[in-house]
């Protein structure tokens, strides 16, 4: 028990403390991002863009989505930089209150009719601060759960923040489904608000929690050794630039294929399908918490069978989905349409479970945060980002979704090139 802070410092119990603390952290985190991007398919069009067209709105809304992950790099090199000179734990609380008041204010900002272009303009500031947020969260979170497991699990242990994403999504759609089912038709009007604002309660349990963890062994380690480095962002870059290179590549195979599978699919299922909005949702949410069990026991056969070989197993399994996907959801008959979804999450878990591990291994203690981060979130760039646009202009100007499964499966070819290119992916120790 430290005497100072009241918190028992057991090794096992700090453990299970910092898998606790990194999840809720960022369930949150992904709650905010995923409930701007289904209002921004859902509600944005009409709110924020109202004099354009219904495509052009679409495409409009969806810009101000990138926006968010063109800021992640950001995030990432700027909260990198300080998790790697003062620690993990300070700078993950100060992630989670900047997304969480960016949220919030969304909320609570009016339209395009009360405010005109002021409206928009806001919102992609807001945006931008969700961005820098998310871009700072994920390095701190993964690495406070992996430093503080045993070698032979830390594919597990980074497995465990990567849940963060499942919950939230989970979470965000939930709230959504329900909201959209009590207010009705205000829903459009006001209803959509609610989501945003009830976040500040998910704040206050984030911090409570955040705040009772101690600081990973390992960044403690680099301190008693003096090993902080001055500017850790550029020693990263300086000394690994095939790793941040080839861990922003390697994403292209998921977060591509991801965004399309939870943000996308609500536009095409409603509007090009013509399926009611619930259904979708709720098809939307069983397939999310399959991701309780299949993103854990990825992260697990890394441990036992090698980071790239699972990673790799995924990839391919994404690219065989490819065009499958799309003819189950173009037979617009639920069941069907219900498998299409629930799978699509289960082949990009496959890749998620392990890749935590896969992408910080590559870097040493004292760069750790600032490398794997900045590495993880260029892919935001030119993965996570542009998918739902360039998939939008791809439906918009063919009419027909094969040119989305075309614009997966080269996401998965240059995604499993850059695995193979990649200098770290260790097996289990």
């Amino acid at each position: 028990m430290n005497a100072g802070t009241g918190i028992d410092e057991t090794p096992r119990t700090q453990r299970r403390r910092a898998v606790v603390a990194s999840v809720v952290g960022t369930t949150i985190e992904w709650y905010d991002f995923f409930l701007y991007g289904t209002t921004a398919a859902l509600i944005f069009p009409a709110v924020f863009f109202p004099h354009s067209s219904e495509s052009t709105a679409i495409l409009e809304s969806f810009a101000t989505l990138f926006v968010g992950f063109a800021a992640r790099p950001a995030g990432a090199a700027l909260f990198g930089h300080f998790g790697d000179r003062i620690g993990r734990k300070a700078t993950l609380i100060s992630t989670l209150v900047l997304m969480g008041a960016a949220t919030v204010l969304m909320g609570l900002l009016p339209g395009y009719a009360t405010i005109g272009f002021a409206a928009p303009l806001l919102l992609v500031l807001l945006r931008v601060l969700q961005g820098i947020g998310v871009g700072g969260e994920w390095g701190g979170s993964v690495l406070l759960a992996m430093e503080w497991g045993q070698a032979r699990q830390r594919g597990l242990m980074a497995s465990w923040p990567q849940m963060g994403v499942p919950v939230g999504l989970l979470l965000s759609t939930a709230t959504v489904s329900i909201t959209s089912a009590l207010t009705g038709p205000a829903f459009e009007a006001w209803g959509w608000r609610i989501p945003f604002v009830a976040s500040i309660v998910l704040i206050g349990v984030g911090l409570y929690i955040r705040m009772r963890v101690l600081e990973s062994p390992d960044f403690r380690a680099v301190q008693e050794k003096r090993a902080v480095v001055k500017m850790p962002v550029w020693r990263a870059l300086r000394d690994h630039p095939l790793e941040v290179v080839t861990s922003a590549f390697v994403r292209l195979s998921e977060q591509a294929p991801f965004y399309l599978f939870i943000t996308f699919v609500l536009t095409y299922g409603t509007q090009q399908l013509g399926m009611p909005r619930g259904q979708v949702l709720n098809y939307t949410l069983i397939a999310a918490a399959i991701g309780f069990v299949t993103i854990p026991l990825s992260g697990h056969l890394s441990d036992r069978y090698g980071r790239k070989t699972v990673y790799g197993a995924g990839i391919v399994l994404t690219a065989a989905f490819a065009f499958p996907y799309f003819w189950l959801l173009d037979t617009k008959v639920g069941w069907l349409v219900l498998v299409g979804i629930v799978v699509s999450l289960i082949v990009h878990d496959v890749q998620y479970g392990p890749q935590a591990a896969l992408i910080a291994e590559g870097f040493g203690t004292n760069v750790r945060y600032s490398g794997a981060g900045l590495g993880y979130q260029l892919s935001s760039v030119i993965a996570g980002g542009p998918a739902p646009l360039i998939a939008a202009a791809l439906l918009s100007s063919t009419g027909s979704s094969t040119a989305i499964s075309w614009y997966i499966l080269i996401c998965c070819v240059l995604g499993l090139g850059a695995l193979f290119l990649m200098p770290g992916g260790k097996s289990s120790s």
